[in-house]
C-alpha cells in the first residue's frame, strides 16, 4: 500500500507529511529542510527552472521571473477587487488570461496559478519519493477555511497537473485540530490562530462526535511574517542611511541579503534576548567597501512590531462575535505558523483568550501532519 502524502500548500512555505506507524511524520525536502518555500523561478539566461529554496535565493536578482505567493491568485478572476492590492506588492507580471482568470508571466511565457502551484507540488512529490524510495500518487491538500469552491477546485487541479490523485481538500484549521487529536473530543470549541508568512487567519471550530464544523473565520490576507521582517529591514536601512549616507533599498543584492538577515534575526529572537546582524561588504562607495553590523534586542524588535501583533487581535474579536460566543467559551487554542513562536505573539493570544495555547506540535508542521492523519 503506497503512502498518501499530506500537503500544507502555503502562501509562503509548504510542508509535507506521511503517517508512519499511526503517527504523523514530516518529510524533509532534498535540501534537508522540513518546510519548502512556495517559490518558483525561471532563469532567463538558460530557461532552467528552480523550485523552493533555490528559487527563493535568487528572488531579488531575478525579480520579474520569480513567482511567490501565487496562492493569493488561485481560483480567482482577474477582475476580482482583492487582486488589485496584491498586484501593487509584487515585481512579476500578472494579467488576465483565459476566461478572465489570472495568469502570471515568467520569461515571456504565461502560466496559470494552478500550473505554478503544481510546480511546487511536483517538487514536494519528487522529494518525498526520493526520501521514501517509492512512488507517491495520492495526496490530501489543505486550504484556508475561507476558500470558496473555485479556489478549492483550482487547488485540486494543481495536484492533478503535478500527477497527484487528490483524495481530499481539507481546511487548514481542521487539519491543525486533527494533529492535536482533538477529533477525539466530544463537545469542544477550538480557536485556531494561524499567523503564516503572508497571511493571518483565525478560525473558530466546533467538534462534536468526530465532526468539525467551522463556526466562523476571519483574518487579514496581508499580514504575516514578511511584514515583521520588513520592519527590521526598514530599521536597518534607515540606520545605515543615517550613518553612511547610502540608501541600500536601491541595491537589489543588498536587499536580498537584508531580507535573509532580518528573517534570521527575528527567528533567533524567539529563543534568545539579543541577535547580531553582520553583513560584511553590503555595499561600497568611492571611499571603499561598507559593512553593516548591528545588534538587535528582543525588546527593540517588540517595539518595532507591536502594532502588527495588535492587528491580529481585531479579527479574533470579530470571529468570536460571528460565532456568537465569548472568549470564555473557547476550550482549546491552537497556534499555527512559524510566527506563533514569537513570545510577544503567544502572550498577546493568551491574554486575549485568557488561557494558555497548545504548543505541543511544531507550528510550521501542524497542518501538514493533520493532512497526513486525515489521509490515514
Amino acid at each position: 500500500m503506497s503512502k498518501i502524502l499530506g500537503i500544507d500548500l502555503g502562501t509562503t512555505n509548504s510542508c509535507m507529511a506521511i503517517v508512519e506507524a499511526s503517527e504523523g511524520e514530516v518529510l524533509e525536502n532534498s535540501e534537508g529542510g522540513r518546510t519548502t518555500p512556495s517559490v518558483i523561478a525561471i532563469n532567463p539566461k538558460n530557461d532552467e527552472r528552480y523550485a523552493g529554496l533555490m528559487a527563493k535565493r535568487q528572488a531579488v536578482t531575478n525579480p520579474e521571473n520569480t513567482i511567490f505567493s501565487v496562492k493569493r491568485f488561485i481560483g480567482k478572476k482577474f477582475s476580482d477587487s482583492s487582486l488589485q492590492k496584491d498586484m501593487g506588492m509584487i515585481p512579476y507580471k500578472v494579467k488576465s488570461g483565459k476566461n478572465g482568470d489570472v495568469s502570471v508571466q515568467m520569461v515571456g511565457k504565461d502560466y496559470t496559478p494552478q500550473e505554478v502551484s503544481s510546480m511546487i507540488l511536483s517538487k514536494l512529490k519528487s522529494d518525498a519519493e526520493t526520501k521514501l524510495g517509492e512512488k507517491i500518487t495520492q495526496a490530501v491538500i489543505t486550504v484556508p477555511a475561507y476558500f470558496n469552491d473555485s479556489q478549492r477546485k483550482a487547488t485540486k487541479d494543481a495536484g492533478t497537473i503535478a500527477g497527484l490523485d487528490v483524495l481530499r481538500i481539507i481546511n487548514e484549521p481542521t487539519a491543525a485540530a486533527l494533529a492535536y487529536g482533538l477529533d477525539k473530543k466530544t463537545d469542544e470549541t477550538i480557536a485556531v490562530y494561524d499567523l503564516g508568512g503572508g497571511t493571518f487567519d483565525i478560525t473558530i471550530l466546533h467538534i462534536g462526535d468526530g465532526v468539525f464544523e467551522v463556526k466562523s473565520t476571519n483574518g487579514d490576507t496581508h499580514l504575516g511574517g514578511d511584514d515583521f521582517d520588513q520592519r527590521i529591514i526598514s530599521w536597518l536601512v534607515e540606520d545605515f542611511k543615517k550613518e553612511q549616507g547610502i540608501d541600500l533599498m536601491q541595491d537589489n543584492m543588498a536587499i536580498q541579503r537584508l531580507r535573509e538577515a532580518a528573517e534570521k534575526a527575528k527567528i533567533e529572537l524567539s529563543t534568545v534576548m539579543e541577535s547580531e546582524i553582520n553583513l560584511p561588504f553590503i555595499t561600497a562607495d568611492a571611499s571603499g567597501p561598507k559593512h553593516l553590523v548591528k545588534t538587535i534586542s528582543r525588546s527593540h524588535l517588540e517595539n518595532l512590531i507591536m502594532d502588527l501583533v495588535d492587528k491580529t487581535i481585531g479579527p479574533c474579536k470579530l470571529a468570536i462575535k460571528d460565532a456568537k460566543l465569548k472568549t470564555i467559551d473557547i476550550n482549546e487554542i491552537i497556534l499555527v505558523g512559524g510566527m506563533t513562536r514569537m513570545p510577544a505573539i503567544q502572550s498577546a493570544v493568551e491574554k486575549f483568550f485568557g488561557k494558555e495555547a497548545n504548543k505541543g506540535v511544531n507550528p510550521d508542521e501542524v497542518v501538514a501532519v493533520g493532512a497526513a492523519i486525515q489521509a490515514g
